[in-house]
């Protein structure tokens, strides 16, 4: 019997160049809109201003992905994106994305780590609370493109 997700460990490591139809193909069965296009994904992939994580579990190879961009003049970094696979979600795969990003952001030498959700996405918040982020700042009015408005979420780093 093969374990799933659930009960197997969760590994998260940097997305490589191999990864790019996995990121993509995600992408658009995760957002309807808002979503990362494959050129910027690519450039992402290059880019030492952002850290594009992958998660996997007994022998899946891609059950989701995190985007944590940094900027050099900030001590804040700022979880862009995450997403899982729908048979992911619910058994780890987030929690292990938002951690992995958690250390990337430590390891910049980054104070904070900053979010927006959705005010709808009930799931992600309880997520994000359960994990120590806190609500900062005013709501975002319209900050996606079909018009919802967005939460900010901060946690600070240890």
């Amino acid at each position: 019997m093969s374990q799933t997700p659930a009960t197997a460990a969760v590994r998260v490591r940097r997305a490589e160049l191999s990864d790019l139809d996995d990121l993509v193909a995600l992408e658009q069965a995760t957002f309807d809109s808002d979503r990362i296009s494959r050129a910027q994904f690519r450039r992402h992939l290059d880019s030492d201003s952002a850290r594009v994580l992958v998660a996997s579990a007994n022998h899946r190879r891609f059950l989701g992905t995190a985007m944590v961009f940094f900027r050099k003049s900030s001590r804040k970094a700022r979880l862009y994106s995450i997403a899982s696979l729908p048979e992911a979600r619910g058994k780890g795969v987030g929690t292990a994305l938002i951690e992995a990003a958690e250390v990337a952001a430590r390891q910049r030498r980054c104070q904070s780590l900053r979010l927006e959700v959705r005010v709808d996405n009930e799931s992600a918040i309880r997520l994000y609370e359960r994990l120590g982020y806190h609500r900062a700042g005013a709501v975002k009015k319209g900050f996606y493109e079909d018009g919802a408005d967005a939460l900010v979420y901060e946690k600070t780093l240890d």
